[in-house]
């Protein structure tokens, strides 16, 4: 098997372990039929957004639909269903998903022009069939969670007089809330799945076509090349490669079952514990689902949420992407230091020369990608630019085998297709919460009694929401988790004061930690099947390494420059980002000696506690903070420096 056609592997049993029940493994014409509808969705959204100018509600109809066929063919009803062929019951969901968005697709223009918007009996019959061929398909798709959270939204809005307290509402006929949901774009047609339709997709189709091209062993070539020699050498390149590949990827999971194939091996082989190693993969995979410029397609939505353009979502995620991942440098820093571990002997590390003249060139489309967005075009126009840019680039390398033919073409539209339908059906699916919030205003009245509960506190508030947050982000993937807590618990963030911007990064920030937080651990338990380790040692040793990540929402909230936006009476300068910078570096550096218990030795107890607070001081934005934190932890670094050369001094002597 080739490197390619392992990291691919990797990827959908990365994607069966995220959804609801695993795809299937078609064969014959099974799977050239479920093939062939992969490559018409991605046709479809190539030919949609750049080539057409089909009205939204049509695209999306269409778009919905194919998702829905595809997820009834690829997935099964249950663990027991035939996992390599269709079934009867696959046949009618089919059937039922054509009906229900086919028919609405031919009366659209009926039902809001020539009836004026009054709907009529067989309306509502197919909007009900819809809402439940999509609960359907979420379910098997991506878990019970989602599908349960809706079931609650629609009894929500149905019988809201019969809720206690802040809870309560004067309730929605079913009727009313059916057209809602199916005929207007309030609902499962509405601005989640649209951006689903055009960004989202485009994006996950450059991704496939970079993945076909080979570039994920390039990103963790270059980053064995890179820091394969630094001590504990395979634990760095985890982090880098991750980094690297959890960019374009941003799933958790598929990100530790992509790298974590190469990475934690070679961790085991320097001395690493199964455990540690599962942990280090996990926890910097879950770093790529914040890391730009795609974000686990949650960018796209968030600038949608807040109507800002998708530039200034990802250059807001690059200082705190940056914090994240230098404190789980740390962390893994002090831990090799702690067990006297090497980097991996120069023989075993690719030439970073030989690596770029071969295959350096399938980096152009990340270029491409960035420059477009950062002179002003469109994501949609860097989606497409950058695709172009894989097909030029893979032509134009040393290394044959990156070359994009037309077999490779037709691989990436398969697997895009594929990749895009636990992102669409969620969109889709959790139209109907953001529907039944909006209709019901359990937004801003759950917003405005978590202020109230706290005393206005904003750290109870961030803490709170926090919790909430881990907890409601549990198993789903990337999009989904982010929507869910947007709208959920994002609006207490914005009611006590927080910016707009750094609210959504919190709360998204707390989602994508759920995937390294006990008991529902997906990337950790992920990476402790590929370690042969305990799945719940693997998830907290995966939470004690990324605890100093876990003070960095905070930082954001009460300091929103880190995501490039001034704070009350404040102005944005290169100095003001420099200092927040360099301030922030230190004291998570000072807090992960803290919490690894060592430096250049281990600490006595006063010289923890006194880091764990210089650090929060330095964390913490302000003059006399910084100024207070710096000197603490200068003083600490520096007696603890004179212990352990006497300690050594006295040893030697002896």
């Amino acid at each position: 098997m080739t490197k390619a056609a392992e990291y691919d592997q990797n990827d959908s049993l990365a994607l069966d372990k995220e959804a609801g029940g695993g795809m299937r493994s078609l064969t014959g014409s099974y799977r050239k039929i479920a093939g062939t509808i992969a490559v018409l969705l991605s046709i479809f959204a190539i030919y949609t957004n750049g080539l057409s100018n089909i009205q939204e509600i049509y695209r999306n109809l269409i778009f919905l639909g194919f998702l829905l066929v595809l997820t009834f063919l690829l997935y099964p009803a249950s663990k027991t269903s035939d996992k390599h062929r269709f079934t009867t019951l696959d046949y009618l969901f089919v059937a039922l998903s054509i009906a229900g968005l086919g028919y609405l697709l031919f009366n659209y223009t009926t039902i809001h022009v020539d009836r004026g918007s009054q709907a009529i009996l067989p309306d509502y019959i197919f909007a009900g069939i819809t809402m439940i061929v999509l609960l359907e398909a979420a379910r098997r798709a991506i878990g019970l969670f989602i599908p349960i959270l809706c079931g609650g939204s629609i009894i929500f809005a149905l019988f809201g007089m019969y809720f206690p307290w802040i809870f309560g509402h004067a309730g929605f006929s079913l009727e009313r809330l059916l057209y809602r949901l199916y005929m207007t774009t309030e609902g499962i047609l509405g601005l989640t799945l649209s951006t689903a339709s055009t960004f989202i997709v485009m994006f996950i189709l450059f991704g496939a076509f970079l993945s076909v091209s080979g570039a994920t062993q390039l990103f963790n070539d270059l980053a064995l090349a890179i820091a394969g020699r630094k001590r504990g050498g395979p634990a760095q390149v985890a982090v880098l490669s991750s980094a690297l590949t959890g960019s374009l990827s941003g799933s958790a999971v598929a990100n530790v079952a992509t790298t974590g194939a190469f990475t934690i091996p070679l961790m085991k082989s320097i001395g690493l514990k199964p455990k540690f190693a599962g942990a280090v993969e996990a926890a910097a995979s879950t770093g790529g689902m914040i890391m730009p410029p795609i974000m686990g397609a949650a960018a796209f939505i968030m600038a949608g949420f807040l109507g800002v353009s998708y530039t200034t979502i990802i250059l807001a995620a690059i200082i705190p992407s940056f914090l994240y991942y230098i404190a789980l440098i740390f962390a893994i820093d002090l831990e090799a230091k702690k067990l006297g571990l090497k980097g991996i002997s120069k023989e075993n590390i690719p030439d970073v020369a030989k690596v770029l003249k071969e295959r350096g060139m399938l980096l152009i489309p990340i270029l491409v990608v960035i420059t477009t967005l950062l002179i002003g075009y469109t994501a949609l126009f860097a989606g497409f630019a950058g695709i172009g840019a894989v097909i030029v680039s893979s032509w134009l390398t040393k290394d044959k085998s990156t070359r994009i033919t037309f077999t490779k073409v037709i691989e990436a539209f398969v697997e895009g297709g594929k990749g895009t339908i636990q992102v669409g059906i969620a969109c889709a699916a959790i139209g109907i919460i953001i529907c039944v919030v909006t209709m019901t205003g359990a937004g801003s009245t759950l917003a405005f009694n978590i202020v109230e509960m706290t005393g206005g506190m904003l750290w109870l508030i961030l803490v709170v929401v926090m919790i909430t947050c881990i907890v409601l982000s549990m198993g789903l993937p990337s999009t989904a988790l982010y929507i869910v807590v947007a709208v959920t618990a994002a609006p207490a963030l914005v009611a006590a004061g927080v910016n707009p911007i750094a609210a959504h990064f919190f709360v998204f920030w707390f989602g994508a930690m759920s995937n390294i937080t006990p008991p529902v651990a997906l990337a950790a338990y992920t990476a402790a099947g590929l370690a042969g380790a305990n799945a719940m040692q693997t998830s907290w040793e995966a939470l004690r390494l990324a605890l100093p990540g876990f003070i960095i929402p905070f930082m954001i909230a009460y300091n929103p420059i880190i995501v490039l936006q001034p704070g009350e009476g404040e102005t944005l300068s290169i100095m003001s980002i420099g200092l927040v910078v360099i301030t922030s570096t230190i004291g998570i550096y000072a807090l992960a000696s803290s919490l690894a218990n060592y430096l250049n030795a281990k600490l006595n107890i006063v010289e923890r506690v006194l880091l764990f607070s210089g650090a929060l001081l330095l964390i913490k934005p302000g003059l006399v903070t910084d100024l207070t934190g710096l000197a603490i932890c200068t003083v600490v670094v520096l007696a603890h420096l004179v212990r352990v050369r006497r300690r050594s001094t006295v040893e030697i002597s002896v």
